[in-house]
Formats: C-alpha cells, structure tokens, sequence
C-alpha cells in the first residue's frame, strides 16, 4: 500500500480514538474499504483484501468501529478478524425499536423523521410519476426527499471504494442520530448505550459462531441416529418401510381395530383413553406421569424419540447442516421478542440423545459454563427488592425462598417461576401469595410489566428493549365483538410482558458474559462455538482448558459488574473441562 494512504489510513483512525468518534467501515471483496468518522472525513481504498485493513488498524488503535449490518461483519469473520469494540446500525434500530424486521432504508427513516410508507424501491416508474431524483447527483447516497436512493440500499453502495467511504460516513451520521435517541428514550442513557455496545458485540459474534460451526463427531451422529431409527435408508421407499414399522412398534399395543394416526394429537389422545390414560394433551412431560399405567405409553415415548430424530435430526439433517466436522447453522444475537440469541439447523433445539457426538476436535477440549438459577437472579437485580437479593447470596436460591415462606423447596421454584411466566394458579397460588408479602418489590415489578402488557402497551427491559405487544382485532371501536377473545389476549400479554421484561433482561446479561469472555479469551485462541440461552461452550486447545475455566468464572463477575444494576447481586455458573457435550454431570 502507498505510504500516503497508508498515512491517511492512520491519521483517520486516530483522529477517531483522539476524538471519542466512532470509525465508520464499508467494505467489500474485491473493490476494496471505505473508512470514515463523518464530517466528510473520509478515506477510500481500492484493495483486493480489505479485513487485512481493519484488522492492522484494529490491532494498532481499536477503535470502535460502525456500520450497517451483517454485510460488513460477515466478511470480517471468514476472514478470521475479530475486531474490539462495534456498532452495528441495524442491531441498535432493533433494540430501541423492537421486533425483528429492520432494514437499512427503514432505519435511516425513522432516524430522519421520513414517512416510512414513501420508502423508496427499485422498478419501472410509470410514465406520469414525478422522479425524486431529477436532477440529482447519482453518487449521492441520499435523495432530495431525504430517503437513501434505492440503487445504493440495493447493493450499490459497494459499486466502488468511493462509494464504501460514502456509505461508512452515513453508518455514522446513523449511529450519532441513534445515540441521540437513547438520550430521549426513557431509560437510562448510558446503560442504553452500554446495551447497544454489547449486542453489536453479540452480533459479531453470531457472525463468528456462522462461520466456525459446532464440532460433530460424525461417526457417533450416525451410530445415535442408527440405534433410534435404523440404518441410512437407501431410498425413499426403504424410507417409509422404516417409518411403519417404527409405528408398528405403539399400535401392537393399541386396542384392536383402533385406526389411529400417530402424528394426530386428537387420534393419540382417543387411543390412550381406551387403555385408561385420559390426559388434557400429549406432551412427552404429561404421558411420563403415566409411563406405568400401560404398556402403550412408554412405547409412544419411545417413539416420539425416534420420530424427532428421524424427522428432524435424522440423516438428511445430518447431510444438509454438518460440513467438515462442523453443524453449520445462521446465528442472529436477537431473536426478534425479548431478545434472545437464536439459531438455524436445530442448533438451539438439540435433542439430549445426540449430544454425545457434540465432541471437541483432536488435542481440544470443551469448557462449557450455564448460569444457575439465571432469571429470578436477574429479577432480584432489576426490582432492587432487598431480601430476593439476599437470597441470591445462597448457592441455592430457591432453598432461601422456601425457608423464608415455609414451604417445600420444589412449590418455592414452581411459584418463583410461576411468577415470572404468569402461571399464578394452581398448587403454588398459596406460595405465589407468600411471595407478595416476602417479596414485594419484585412482585410488584412484574405485575407492573403484566398491567402494561394487557393494556397492549410495550414493555422495556432495563437495558432499555423494547419488547412489543401485539394487538387484536376481535374488537371494533365501538366495543362490540368477542370480548371473551379480547380478554384472554389481554391476559395472554400480560404473562408474555411480565417473562419479556426479565427474560429479555437475563439476555442483556447473557450477551455480555458471552462477548467479555469472547474478549478475555482470544488470546489463548479459544472460540466460542454455542449459545444455549443461559449455556455457553467454549472450544480450545486442552492445555488452555483450566484457564479458560477461570476465565468464564471471572467474566461472569465482569459482566455483572458492568450489567447488574444492583452490585450486591450474586450470579453464579456451573463450569467443567469436558471432551463431550454429554459429558456434563
């Protein structure tokens, strides 16, 4: 590279570090980085490998970088840079705004106050449409109407290395309009703020766990899937041959004549009857209560066990989803309502029965950490209630609030968490009532979250979420309509606000943990390579794997430091060295 450009590359980055300012990034393959801090400070360079940029001026400075989505750090994680510190537009507009769908033409709208029914698209105007755009510049990003010109939101925003630097300038005029929002936003602004630092963070991360997969050891997948539902059938022929007789199996204890569809809930249901079982559903926790009342259960348990295998983590998934050893799938930090991390190819939903082929790589190990009793952890944290905080003193929290309330420590769990779901009737409504009087911050916190949620009002999480609600339409203006319906969707978000806001809350602090271990631990060269909800598997050399274990125990400490509204909080994880998934005592 040029000694000029070279030194303009740095005179721009540190001007950002010097100035608090954030270093917008454009970049694409092939054409080359745009870089910028606003103000038409910028820079354009034409280059075939524009991450080795990025990650030289990472590595020097580490600068808090920004930009618009996944396209920028997509690239950045297949080309293994692992930068410090972002801002990703599009995850910050989906954490003050809600829901999942957002878009870069959206997102600069409601930063500008613009109709978002007037976004801009690409097509054939008709021949009496007046042109937006008539005697505009084509390399202005931004349309005289104030909407971004939809050839660039379509992709031609990387036509060229101008146009990168273009584009990374209005990442930060994004990202500063943004940041003025959360100072009107109603929660706190630097919290917010701190929120927005670490769900980029998550996002990049998501990136990463992309791209690296989860380690399978394909012989043992095959072996599991085989002993649940036979050998790899050659054919789809074979294929059905398989699946009845697996049916076979359940119906040689059904009552003769019975015509029963097993995949029918209704039809199972009227055959259990018949041998005595009468249940309100069939969910496999329901049907073990009655695994001894006949035969005909337990075969139906075992046969749920296979049908989820073969249907959804059989062969076929095996063959579409694991590529080199690694079950491949999409992360997104967000899932869309209160904000957990999600996953494609059954990466969030992989049965017990085939984690032990989830196995560490030749000379690696596993370090895998789950936090403990997470979210009444969480809820003790954002109402400031005095003796729930006492209580997470206690490795055991559950046992404190069953001596407390001079209950069974099991009713103890069941109404702490009753609470926090909306489940407030049946054998814990006595417990839930002790609650109240024990604990009445905390209770008073979720059912606060519940009133709002049932008037159809969003909810927001201390780290300032919005959790939308939904509305329903069985309801006209005039008050007419079916008001039973209205009022178990009234009660139904009720009990979705009052889990959002402490779930979207364990979330926060979840990605934190997650992103300060990614930051405490790169250096040992250890990948995150799973985000279980409150579970976090780490993959590294076996040498590393004690301090690693150390790691994970001090970040969570950092991470609530930094979260936790409430200092005297006690978070505490369960960590082991393992070779196996299924490892896990």
């Amino acid at each position: 590279m040029p000694d000029p450009v070279q030194r303009s590359i740095t005179w721009l980055a540190e001007q950002a570090v010097a100035g608090g300012e954030l270093l917008g990034v454009a970049l694409t393959s092939g054409v080359g980085v745009g870089l910028a801090i606003g103000d038409g400070r910028r820079i354009a360079v034409a280059t075939g490998d524009p991450a080795a940029i990025v990650a030289a001026i990472d590595a020097a400075i580490g600068p808090r970088w920004v930009w618009w989505h996944r396209e920028t750090a997509d690239p950045l994680a297949v080309a293994g840079v692992g930068v410090q510190r972002c801002w990703d537009v599009l995850t910050v507009h989906r954490l003050l705004h809600g829901g999942w769908r957002a878009s870069v033409p959206g997102a600069w709208a409601r930063l500008h106050d613009l109709p978002l029914d007037s976004l801009p698209a690409m097509g054939q105007l008709g021949l009496l449409d007046v042109h937006p755009d008539e005697g505009a510049d084509p390399d202005d990003p931004v349309r005289p109407d104030g909407h971004l010109r939809p050839e660039w939101t379509s992709g031609g925003w990387a036509a060229s290395p101008d146009r990168l630097a273009a584009w990374a300038e209005l990442a930060v005029v994004a990202a500063r309009r943004q940041a003025e929002q959360m100072l009107t936003s109603g929660s706190d602004p630097q919290r917010v703020r701190s929120t927005a630092h670490a769900e980029s963070a998550a996002e990049l991360l998501c990136a990463e766990l992309t791209v690296h997969g989860l380690p399978i050891d394909v012989p043992e997948a095959e072996r599991i899937i085989a002993d649940a539902v036979g050998p790899r059938p050659p054919d789809e022929a074979a294929a059905d041959v398989a699946r009845r007789a697996r049916d076979d199996a359940v119906l040689a204890h059904a009552p003769i004549g019975a015509r029963i569809d097993l995949r029918n809930p209704n039809d199972v249901r009227a055959m259990l009857r018949r041998v005595g079982v009468d249940v309100p559903d069939t969910r496999a926790w329901r049907l073990e209560h009655h695994r001894d009342a006949h035969p005909l259960v337990g075969a139906l348990l075992t046969w749920r066990k296979a049908e989820r295998i073969a249907t959804t983590y059989g062969y076929r998934w095996l063959t579409e989803h694991v590529r080199d050893g690694r079950l491949r799938g999409e992360w997104s930090s967000s899932d869309g309502a209160a904000g957990r991390m999600t996953a494609s190819s059954g990466l969030h939903n992989l049965p017990a029965e085939l984690r032990p082929a989830v196995a560490a790589e030749s000379g690696h190990v596993f370090v895998r950490a789950d936090l403990g009793q997470i979210e009444p952890r969480v809820l003790a944290a954002v109402s400031g209630d005095p003796a729930l905080v006492a209580a997470t003193t206690a490795d055991d929290l559950y046992q404190g609030v069953a001596t407390r309330l001079g209950v069974a420590r099991d009713v103890a769990k069941v109404a702490v968490l009753g609470a926090m779901y909306g489940a407030t009737t049946g054998t814990s409504a006595q417990a839930l009532r002790g609650l109240e009087r024990e604990y009445p911050m905390a209770m008073g916190l979720l059912e606060s979250a519940a009133a709002t949620g049932r008037a159809g009002g969003d909810v927001v999480t201390i780290g300032g979420r919005r959790v939308r609600m939904w509305t329903d339409e069985t309801v006209d203006d005039t008050g007419r309509g079916d008001i039973d319906r209205a009022r178990r969707v009234a009660a139904a978000r009720g009990r979705f606000a009052r889990n959002a806001l402490i779930q979207g809350a364990a979330a926060e602090l979840f990605k934190v943990w997650a992103v300060t271990v990614r930051a405490r631990a790169t250096h040992l060269d250890a990948r995150i390579v799973l985000c279980l909800h409150d579970e976090l598997i780490v993959h590294v050399d076996e040498s590393a794997g004690p301090r690693v274990a150390d790691i994970l125990v001090e970040a969570l400490g950092e991470a609530a430091h930094r979260w936790s509204p409430e200092r005297d909080v006690r978070f505490v994880a369960d960590v082991s060295v393992i070779r196996r998934w299924s490892d896990v005592a």
